[in-house]
């Protein structure tokens, strides 16, 4: 064990510059502006959402771990982070992201000091956004379940992977040697063959939670969706 730790140690690049820095900040500085204290308080008496919350932890890392290495910085793996919206306001959501974008960066990137980084602009932000499409979605179309699933889970958890890559793209253009021809042809025609079973993937969980699990659902309701 002591020598697997020393060797993955050994294969870190501790590198921090000036942009890890300034990224910890934001990150930090978004986290304090979204902070869910609502939902801590309530989590810290209810005992089985917090060992729901550790499991959806643990399955984001598992499904994280599904990664393809293109080449250096760009990696392509599911994000399933619709289905933890859904489950647990955006929010929240986003905090419990924290603890496996730590986890990806370490031992995935295996770059520590860019988690902030990856963790604003790789998941906060494409939740942030997808948000936004399930408050339009829930403000102008009927509230029916067909709409939930298809429209909130489905559509939005194709979105999340476009927004995912365009803005990883972005930064890796801004900060890499890599041309946008390059990032184009390597990167961004991913969009649709990652974004399809994405949208798939986090469709038939949010259909089983409704079915099997509906409680489970951060603001779902039968009354609302099956009236």
């Amino acid at each position: 064990m002591k020598d697997f730790l020393a060797r993955t140690a050994d294969e870190l690049d501790w590198y921090y510059g000036p942009e890890q820095l300034i990224f910890m900040g934001l990150l930090l500085l978004w986290l304090w502006l979204i902070w869910p204290s609502d939902e801590f308080k309530a989590l810290l008496t209810d005992k089985a959402k917090q060992t729901q919350i550790l499991l959806a932890s643990v399955a984001l890392n598992a499904l994280w771990l599904l990664n393809a290495n293109v080449t250096q910085g760009i990696h392509v793996h599911f994000l399933g982070i619709v289905t933890l919206m859904l489950m647990y306001g955006w929010r929240m959501a986003s905090v419990i992201s924290i603890l496996p974008v730590l986890f990806f960066t370490t031992f995935v990137i295996k770059s520590p000091f860019d988690f902030a980084i990856y963790g604003l602009l790789g998941i906060n932000l494409p939740l942030f956004l997808c948000f936004m499409v399930y408050s339009q979605i829930f403000k102008y179309l009927p509230h029916h379940l067909f709409v939930y699933i298809f429209g909130g889970a489905f559509i939005n958890a194709f979105l999340s992977i476009l927004f995912h890559i365009l803005l990883w793209a972005a930064w890796l253009w801004l900060s890499t040697d890599y041309d946008w021809a390059f990032l184009r042809d390597n990167y961004l025609l991913v969009i649709p063959l990652l974004g399809f079973p994405e949208a798939l993937l986090n469709g038939m969980a949010i259909t089983l939670l409704v079915v099997y699990r509906p409680q489970w659902l951060y603001d779902y309701s039968d009354s609302t969706y099956l009236k």
